[in-house]
């Protein structure tokens, strides 16, 4: 049996406590590598990972003010698109009433056409009423004047005569005392080409029937005659 103070014995301890600690050195080397390379490892990842986060943070911001600017611009162009309706209703809105006031300015003048015509077919309708009326007066004073001792005279106005001028019809013969006496009825014209009696001297009660009839007849020599009549009536009572 080996004694524990034995040289050898000892030795040999030493030796497998040395190899076994150089063992242990080696592993906590090895170890304390290995952490170095995951810490170095981690680092980087970490780094990278940072990076990673930062570069994909500013692009977020980038995008978020892209889509900021976006929205902007959209705001914007709505903006001027709801301006650009409003401006088109508007001139849409003005169109329509320049088309009515065409359309009202289209019928007035058409209307205005139209009475034009119907007045100069009027006036040429009183026209032809009158050139009959003043043959009428015409065969009236030849009647009336030679064989009656009637005398006509024009008041001349500011139109002529088929335009309203007035005629009196001046007669005598009437009174037998007093040949020479004048009794006077004036008789105008209307635009509508009627007779009108404006006056008698002296007057005459029924001149509203006498003019009555004479509208209804446009006879004017039997409405002398029925005037000649009444005054030589009105001279007898």
């Amino acid at each position: 049996m080996m004694s524990i103070t034995d040289p050898n014995l000892r030795d040999g301890f030493n030796s497998a406590m040395e190899e076994t600690h150089n063992k242990q050195l080696k592993t906590y080397g090895e170890i304390i590598d290995m952490t170095a390379e995951l810490c170095q490892a981690h680092t980087q990842s970490v780094k990278s990972a940072l990076d990673t986060c930062l570069k994909k943070c500013k692009d977020d911001v980038m995008l978020f003010e892209t889509i900021q600017t976006f929205k902007t611009d959209l705001l914007e162009k709505n903006s001027a698109l709801k301006e650009k309706k409003l401006g088109v209703s508007e001139m849409m809105s003005e169109i329509q009433q320049k088309e009515m006031q065409k359309d009202s300015i289209i019928q007035k003048i058409e209307k205005l056409g139209d009475d034009q015509v119907k007045r100069k077919e009027l006036i040429e309708s009183q026209n032809k009423a009158n050139k009959n009326r003043l043959k009428n007066l015409q065969k009236a004073r030849v009647v009336f004047q030679d064989h009656l001792g009637m005398e006509i005279r024009t008041i001349h106005g500011k139109t002529q005569l088929s335009k309203g001028e007035k005629l009196q019809f001046v007669f005598r013969n009437i009174n037998p005392s007093d040949q020479d006496s004048a009794y006077v009825v004036t008789l105008g014209i209307n635009q509508d080409g009627s007779y009108e009696i404006v006056s008698s001297d002296p007057a005459l009660e029924c001149l509203p029937v006498l003019e009555s009839r004479l509208q209804e007849t446009n006879n004017l020599a039997a409405f002398l005659a029925n005037v000649r009549k009444e005054f030589i009536s009105q001279i007898r009572s």
